[in-house]
This record gives structure tokens, C-alpha cells and sequence, in this order.
């Protein structure tokens, strides 16, 4: 390789900015152009509206896949601002769907955020065409774009007698792999999201097939408890469940479990309703607390003698289904995939608050405790 070629300097340097930069690296902003990126592109066009309802600005959310190829997610809120009015309710939509990083993230612990926050600004640059529509103050607007760039200024179509906004958007051929959608990849990660918020009330819709159309709703008023009493084959009639806010941490917490008869123990855990399969302090917390409070009670019963050895991990899982979720002013990730929590002080409080929960419930209920640490005891001799 000669010297020349070897040359490096600002003139090489290419800047992209804006939505061509989504474009270039889609995989940086979606993690990647295949099926978890077309599903993710669903999540960050769903996001805005998730959040209307979580603040109380709207009721319910519709996301439908329709017969040719788009998704359309609509909601019953306040409408989204369009141009530079000054409605006072955030950026105009057309920012929100151009320019990345648009706006401050939402400060409530509550409010549902994507990996980088951009939410419209990738689902439009990653579109072949996007169509919105709003429906506020008494009108109708609608706005038109193609690959991320508009086609002509937002439009006023007429009145409205409700208000919202609909957002429905075609993938590009030319970014994704594959433009199949998984309904069932969808559903389970809008039933997390809803059993993890109790407001929500979230329909899918799948018209892709007009001869076998599907919809399911997802509403959990029950939270997470809601989910765990689902489970099948269960060992013990009641969810065990609490909520619990520490100052400590700056945040909330909320845990529901039941034993089930399985093998395998099935723990899910969320940070500010975002999937952390890489576990962390939360999920390590309740495995303490859990350990301290059932070594407590085989103590009690004396299935444990006082040099006997506490329980292991895999003896406390087996057949044990639980939610552990954590809502975080500040919550802290390891690694660009932010799949694992790593706040320190959630550890000890959510330890604390499991072990002072599961505590009185296995002494109120002898007969289920029993059962529980019978499963537990006939681990340790697989």
C-alpha cells in the first residue's frame, strides 16, 4: 500500500448530519436492519403516543398493521402541535420528526424512552413514507413525508370533532432486510410494557391478512400481578406482590411472584419499563432478599439446621415466575446496549424491601410455605 493511500486527514473526514446520518448507520440508532430493528421502529413510533396516556392527555392507543405493508399507530390525546404556533405543549411535529434529539427526555421515572430518545426522527428517516395526521383545536392536519424529507408544508385537510394524532409509516426496502413483521414479537413486548403500567390501554391489530385479521388489547390494572396470575400450573393460589418508593434510590419499585410447577425459574426484569436481560443491581436485590426471607422461615420450621448451608440460586429459582420492575429518576446502564442496571443503592433497597414483604406473608401462610420450600428442597437433589 503506497504512502498516498495511507493519508489522513480532515479533507477525508465526511459529516453527516441530520437524518442522513439514520440513514447511513441505521444499525447505531435501531440496532440493526433486520427483524429486532423493524420491531424496534414500531416501539419508537409508538413511544410519543405511550407517553400521552401516561401523563394523563390521552386514554388508549391503536397500533394496526395494515394490508399494505405500513403500521399505523393512533391515539385519542390532546394532538401533537403542528408549525411554530406556540401551542406550549412541546416541539412542532414536524421537529419531532427531523430533527434528532428534538426536545428535552421526559423527567417522569414513568415515561417510556428509546435507547437515544429520537422516537419520530429514526422512524421517519428510516421510511420509505410517512404520513401524519393530527386532529386538534377544532382542525384537521395532515403532513407528508418521503425517506425523512417532506413532501410540501403541513396541510390543513378541514375540521376535526376529536382530537389525536396517527402516525403510519412504510419501512424502506432499501435499509431493512426484511419487511415481515412478527405480530407475536409485537404483542409480547406491548403486554410487557402495559402489565408494567397500569394505565395504559394498548389494541394491535393485524390486517395484513384480510381472510384472518387479529387483535388483541393489553390492560393490566392489576400491574404486574396481573401477569404473574396468568401463569399456568401454579403451587400456591396467591401472587405475592408490593410496591415500595425509596428516597434511597431515587425511585419506585414493584415485585410480584408465585412459585409455579416447573423447573426453571422465569425472572423478568425492567428498568423504567426497558427490558434488562443482562439482570443488575434490581435483580440482584431480590434474589437477596428473597434467599434471607426463605432460609428465615426453613429455619423456623427447622428444615435448616443452624450449620446447614443457605440455599443456592438455582434451588431459590426453581419454579419461581416474578416481575422485578424499578422506576429510576437516574437510572444507570452497563454498556451501549443498556441491558443491565447498575445503580448501587437499588440493590440493598429492593434486598430490604422483599425480604420485609415475603417475610410475613410465608408466616401468615403456613401451608403454602410449606409447599414452596418443599419445591426448593427437592432441588437441591436434582
Amino acid at each position: 500500500m503506497s504512502e498516498e493511500s495511507l493519508t489522513y486527514d480532515a479533507s477525508t473526514i465526511v459529516v453527516l448530519e441530520g437524518l442522513e446520518a439514520v440513514r447511513k448507520r441505521p444499525g447505531m440508532y435501531i440496532g440493526s436492519v433486520g427483524e429486532r430493528g423493524l420491531h424496534q421502529l414500531v416501539f419508537e413510533a409508538a413511544e410519543q403516543a405511550l407517553n400521552e396516556v401516561l401523563s394523563g392527555t390521552a386514554g388508549r392507543v391503536e397500533i394496526t398493521l395494515t394490508a399494505d405493508g405500513g403500521v399505523r399507530v393512533a391515539d385519542d390525546g390532546t394532538g401533537l402541535a403542528v408549525g411554530h404556533a406556540g401551542h406550549g405543549d412541546g416541539p412542532p411535529l414536524e421537529d419531532r420528526l427531523t430533527v434528532l434529539r428534538c426536545g428535552a427526555p421526559p423527567a417522569d421515572r414513568r415515561a417510556l424512552v428509546s435507547c437515544f430518545g429520537l422516537a419520530l426522527a429514526v422512524v421517519n428517516a428510516l421510511s420509505s413514507r410517512l404520513l401524519a395526521e393530527v386532529r386538534r383545536d377544532g382542525g384537521r392536519w395532515v403532513l407528508e413525508y418521503e425517506q425523512g424529507v417532506p413532501v410540501g408544508s403541513p396541510t390543513r385537510t378541514g375540521p376535526a370533532d376529536t382530537s389525536g394524532t396517527v402516525i403510519t409509516f412504510w419501512p424502506d426496502a432499501e435499509i431493512f432486510e426484511t419487511l415481515e413483521f412478527s405480530f407475536d414479537a409485537l404483542a409480547g413486548r406491548f403486554r410487557e410494557v402495559a402489565f408494567l403500567n397500569r394505565e395504559l390501554d394498548i389494541t394491535l391489530t393485524d390486517d395484513r391478512d384480510p381472510a384472518t385479521p387479529r387483535t388483541v388489547c393489553f390492560r393490566f390494572p392489576g400491574g404486574p400481578g396481573d401477569h404473574i396470575a396468568e401463569q399456568s400450573a401454579p403451587l400456591h393460589p396467591d401472587v405475592i406482590g408490593f410496591e415500595r418508593e425509596y428516597s434511597e434510590m431515587g425511585g419506585t419499585m414493584e415485585v410480584a411472584l408465585r412459585w409455579c410447577d416447573c423447573h426453571d425459574a422465569r425472572i423478568a426484569s425492567y428498568a423504567n419499563s426497558r427490558p434488562t436481560t443482562g439482570g443488575g443491581t434490581h435483580e440482584l436485590g431480590f434474589r437477596d432478599g428473597l434467599a434471607a426471607a426463605l432460609a428465615a422461615c426453613a429455619r423456623e420450621q427447622q428444615l435448616l439446621g443452624p450449620s446447614d448451608p443457605e440455599f443456592t440460586p438455582t434451588q431459590l429459582g426453581a419454579g419461581l415466575t416474578a416481575v422485578v420492575s424499578v422506576k429510576l429518576d437516574r437510572p444507570e446502564f452497563e454498556g451501549a446496549t443498556r441491558d443491565r442496571l447498575v445503580n448501587g443503592p437499588v440493590r440493598a433497597c429492593v434486598a430490604e424491601a422483599v425480604r420485609e414483604h415475603l417475610t410475613p406473608w410465608l408466616r401468615a401462610n403456613p401451608a403454602q410455605a410449606t409447599v414452596v420450600l418443599a419445591r426448593i428442597a427437592a432441588a437441591a437433589h436434582r
